[in-house]
């Protein structure tokens, strides 16, 4: 069976130079070439999503992909899909770069200018190595949608619009289904889940920051375990801190809990940093929350816009997700994702701020009534994100935005139409 290779590579020359030789190589068969980190674990996501056969057994990463770094492109695609053998093409051939590739979860290095023996040595070792792996796993599914769970963070178009609430009732609906979930707060500076659950705790995300291997013991000293069974990891109390968390850091962050937990929630409140841009690039499901309202859905489309100026997240590959609705609102959802461009969740959430009050106020949002219809829309909102089990044990996934006995979810229909 040929070997199937993927070239990771920015610059058309040396992507042109890499596949010309690769296809010199014995029962090699290279693939079309990706041209930045975005597309690399886009394109490997998608094939993983049929079959963990349908992912090549090689990938070959320049040093020079971007926006990514290569190490940290390497340690994702290790982490994400773990049958997969990494090699990295690099002028740095040194043994300080081998190791660093080496802990990164890189299979391979391959010194430039490139050279076919050396090349095809190592090409033939890591697919080698790969097929092992694969036949080691017995051909399972398990591997095919990466290691570990599922990372969703939740943004606001602005201030004040309601994704802290969401990201917390996202990760109780997880953890109450039977999922291991973590709810971490990413809004560094001015977080609020833990007023929002009334914890005080001496460890937060900025301790995990310099941590370069975060072994599960590090990572449970940093979490705090919610009564409701949710792991924290929340944001410094100094919002100076914050700085600390660095895009590499978060990232790193986000794969260790990514490998313990089911269902990893992210509040990335509204301010754009570089540890919350590398959380949106990185999630599964990127949730951006608006309010019905003129400012906040002006506010949304410019942040897809920079989401995508930025090459974080394309606009087709971001969910809107609209809060507090109501019947006689202008603004409906449908016309936020024309304005948007964006994907629209099934489900919006009802405006009904008397039922939050006083579980807001007293920090035991985790408290709310199961009456609450907020509470309601938020849990078919986890179940049609597929955040929470069935009975049988399967992911749910809402119908119409709304889970078998929810009444207080808002679904929207053809022409804006609401019903409640």
């Amino acid at each position: 069976m040929p070997t199937r290779i993927l070239p990771a590579v920015g610059d058309a020359d040396a992507a042109r130079s890499l596949t010309t030789l690769l296809s010199r190589l014995p029962d090699a068969e290279p693939v079309q070439p990706v041209t930045d980190s975005t597309q690399l674990v886009d394109t490997l996501a998608h094939l993983a999503a049929e079959s963990v056969d349908e992912l090549p057994e090689v990938v070959v990463v320049h040093e020079r992909i971007g926006p990514v770094p290569a190490l940290e492109l390497i340690r994702e695609v290790a982490l994400r899909f773990p049958a997969v053998g990494v090699i990295l093409v690099t002028s740095d051939a040194g043994p300080g770069l081998f190791s660093a590739a080496m802990d990164s979860g890189a299979r391979g290095l391959v010194a430039l200018p490139l050279g076919y023996e050396e090349l095809a040595s190592r090409v033939q070792a890591v697919a080698q190595w790969s097929t092992g792996v694969r036949r080691h796993l017995g051909h399972g599914g398990e591997a095919s949608g990466g290691a570990g769970g599922r990372v969703v963070t939740v943004s606001g178009a602005k201030g004040g619009v309601g994704a802290t609430l969401a990201a917390v009732q996202l990760a109780l609906a997880a953890q109450a289904s039977g999922h291991a979930a973590a709810l971490v707060d990413m809004d560094l500076q001015s977080g609020d889940v833990a007023s929002f659950l009334d914890v005080q705790f001496r460890r937060s995300v900025a301790d995990l920051a310099a941590i370069t291997d975060i072994s599960p013991r590090v990572l449970a000293d940093a979490v705090f375990r919610h009564d409701t069974g949710v792991a924290l990891l929340l944001a410094p109390g100094e919002g100076e801190r914050g700085e600390e968390v660095t895009d590499r850091a978060a990232r790193h962050i986000v794969g260790a809990l990514r490998s313990r937990y089911d269902v990893v929630v992210l509040d990335c409140g509204a301010q754009l940093g570089a540890a919350s841009a590398a959380a949106v690039e990185t999630a599964d499901t990127a949730l951006l929350l608006t309010t019905p309202d003129v400012v906040a859905v002006r506010a949304a489309k410019r942040t897809v816009r920079m989401w995508e100026r930025l090459r974080i997240r394309k606009a087709q590959e971001t969910t809107v997700v609209v809060n507090r609705l109501t019947r006689s609102a202008e603004i409906q959802p449908s016309l936020v994702q024309r304005i948007t461009g964006t994907a629209l969740a099934a489900t919006a959430i009802p405006a009904a701020y008397k039922e939050l009050q006083g579980a807001v106020d007293s920090g035991r949002i985790h408290d709310l009534d199961n009456r609450s219809t907020v509470k309601q829309a938020l849990w078919s909102l986890a179940g049609e994100l597929g955040l929470v089990k069935t009975p049988e044990g399967e992911p749910a996934r809402g119908s119409g935005g709304r889970l078998r006995g929810d009444r207080g979810a808002v679904s929207f229909r053809r022409r804006g139409r609401t019903g409640g």
